[in-house]
């Protein structure tokens, strides 16, 4: 049995302050975000990311912010001395990498709201099902890093996002009525931003989403990854023609939930604005 530890994630406060750093130290030396990733080769938006403390410094660009900004030192101890937490496994950390990297997303759900969509009450009230329990520091950590994924959506060039979810999810009460319609609520602003679609399956029909979730990703360089999800665990699926498969249900999926505007309109119903 493999008892080797899974990578451990960075505390997503002190991710934030190290990046406050980063920032302070570029613009002292006079440097805009494109015109440093210029200079290290990255993109301009990997600069933004760290500064935001969305993404985790590594230590072999701190020690090359070091010496392009005249910091000493101070960037690559901060990366060494960054608090951590156990808080994903080596699959989770390495799709939530590329998630935050995607230009397009398409998300297929049938247990519970896909997690990009939800509020953070209903998010912690998903969590608190797990068996066994997490202990309330456990519980706030994970919710909180749940929520902090979702600022993909405010990028400043946005992935393209499509979510197709099985209409039962819309009835399960995850933390009660409010927490519910709240929920109901955020789907509905969601629906409406720009590149960003969500289609609900008839709890009625028959569809090709049986064997469960799951999630198709591209990467800024054109790779189709995906990403499955089961009772014991979740997998990356790198294999093109695993990939296809995965692709080919989505479409099907998508052909048979109602559409982005049905979709909306069922929302509405269930609030009882219309």
């Amino acid at each position: 049995m493999n008892s080797k530890k899974p990578p451990r994630r960075k505390n997503l406060s002190a991710m934030k302050m190290l990046g406050v750093q980063v920032g302070t130290a570029r613009r002292a030396a006079g440097f805009t975000q494109r015109a440093l990733g210029e200079r290290l080769m990255v993109d301009e938006e990997t600069i933004a990311s760290i500064e935001q403390g969305r993404r985790p410094l590594k230590r072999d660009l701190a020690e090359l912010l070091d010496q392009l900004l005249e910091t000493k030192g101070l960037l690559s101890a901060g990366v060494d001395n960054l608090p951590e937490i156990d808080q994903f496994p080596l699959y989770a950390e390495q799709y939530m990498a590329h998630e935050r990297e995607a230009i397009a997303l398409s998300w297929y759900d049938a247990l519970v709201v896909p997690g990009l969509l939800q509020t953070r009450e209903y998010a912690r009230a998903v969590l608190r099902e797990r068996v066994p329990a997490y202990d309330e520091d456990e519980l706030a950590t994970k919710t909180e890093a749940r929520v902090a994924r979702q600022e993909i959506l405010q990028r400043k060039c946005p992935p393209t996002l499509s979510f197709v979810v099985w209409e039962p999810v819309l009835y399960i009460g995850f933390g009660g009525e409010e927490v519910r319609r709240d929920q109901l609520r955020r789907l509905l602003e969601c629906a409406e931003l720009p590149g960003l679609s969500v289609q609900f399956l008839s709890r009625t029909s028959t569809h090709a989403g049986v064997n469960g979730p799951f999630t198709l990703l591209e990467t800024p360089d054109y790779q189709h990854l995906a990403y499955t999800e089961g009772q014991r665990g979740s997998q990356w699926v790198s294999d093109p023609d695993e990939v296809s498969i995965l692709a080919r249900k989505y479409a099907m999926l998508r052909s048979q939930a109602m559409s982005p505007q049905e979709s909306k309109g069922l929302l509405n119903r269930l609030l009882g604005d219309k």
